[in-house]
């Protein structure tokens, strides 16, 4: 008897074959190796992304455009000179709208149509600032009205009309809230899509409205009645934030249902990326970079933070345009999500149990 052949069959046969490249491809794409590659420059360019765009928008703060109210254009010349001095020490950001009395002016303020009253006076020039429109652009306003007047040895007396809350001097809490609301609502979403992913497309839609309106509620109790920050009118300021959270969670919704596992991706970019930076809660708009002063008011985040802002400190003088940006937003991520729910990633077969066993 022989003995037995060391060397190995000879490979045979298609199972034989070395797979080719475009067989290692597909494999590879099939396997969980292909998306964490694709993660880890995800994550990458969005940590730069997300650092750019708020050190872009914030980090130094430039006059663009400041409305400013002038009550009965200065026809002396001291009254002319002080508003060249401001136009001039601000890079030509003056704005100049001409009223013809104080309380025509001072409404021009309460519907925040400007950031600022320039009068004079007998005795010299009167600056009427709103910090509650945005603290930086009352400071600034302050130092370059100061400044100018030292220049031209005229006496400048500035008040604040619309000050801050004590408890949030750099007006920063209404800002703070919106964005909590904005990333748990869409934290929420993928949260539900994540660990209730059993819920059919309704069902989803009920339960991101139920965990908008108790989130907002929480963040709303924390920031007034636990804190003290900021006296919020409690109901409004609730379903602002409720309105903010529920539209947030509906446009990962929407992503989710069109894109899938990448719905983050857009999600982040709309309402972070650009989203937040330019929302003016932060820095108002006047000093942002003119296209994010812009946008901003386009987008939910920025939206929030405009009704809430009006909610707490120009009560009486409410806005429609924010409501609608969020509603809008929320009306198209719902239709959406509910035209396209056939692909929404999740749900449960609502077959009878006698017939899925006879299947």
């Amino acid at each position: 008897m022989s003995a037995p052949d060391p060397r190995p069959a000879a490979p045979h046969g298609a199972h034989g074959r070395p797979p080719t490249r475009a067989q290692k491809w597909a494999a590879y794409k099939d396997s969980p190796y292909f998306p964490a590659v694709v993660l880890v420059f995800i994550l990458a360019a969005a940590a730069g992304l997300f650092a750019g765009s708020y050190t872009y928008a914030m980090a130094n703060p430039t006059p663009h455009r400041i409305p400013t109210a002038v009550v009965s254009h200065p026809t002396t010349e001291r009254g002319k000179a002080f508003v060249a001095g401001m136009d001039k020490a601000l890079d030509a950001s003056l704005d100049i709208h001409v009223f013809a009395t104080a309380s025509r002016a001072r409404e021009a303020l309460d519907d925040q149509e400007v950031f600022a009253i320039v009068r004079v006076t007998g005795r010299g020039v009167a600056l009427d600032v709103a910090s509650a429109s945005g603290a930086a652009v009352a400071q600034l306003l302050t130092e370059s009205a100061a400044k100018v007047g030292a220049e031209l040895g005229e006496p400048v007396a500035v008040r604040d009309i619309k000050p801050l809350q004590r408890g949030d001097p750099r007006g920063l809490a209404l800002f703070y809230i919106s964005l909590a609301a904005v990333i748990v609502g869409f934290v929420g979403a993928i949260q539900l899509s994540v660990h209730a992913r059993g819920l059919n497309p309704l069902e989803r839609i009920a339960f991101t409205v139920a965990y908008a309106l108790l989130g907002a509620f929480v963040i709303a109790a924390v920031v007034d009645w636990w804190l003290g920050a900021v006296d919020l009118p409690f109901f409004q300021s609730w379903l602002i934030l409720a309105f903010t959270m529920f539209t947030s969670g509906m446009v990962f919704s929407m992503f989710n249902t069109l894109m899938g596992r990448w719905a983050m991706l857009p999600t982040w970019g709309v309402m972070v990326l650009l989203g937040n930076p330019s929302s003016g809660g932060a820095v108002s708009w006047p000093l942002l970079p003119s296209v994010l002063g812009h946008i901003g008011r386009w987008l939910p985040p920025g939206a929030s933070v405009n009704a809430q802002h009006t909610a707490v400190y120009y009560q009486g003088h409410q806005r429609l345009f924010p409501y609608l940006v969020l509603g809008v937003w929320a009306l198209v991520s719902c239709t959406v999500f509910w035209v396209w729910r056939h692909r929404h990633p999740g749900g449960r077969d609502h077959m009878p149990q006698h017939a899925a066993t006879a299947t």
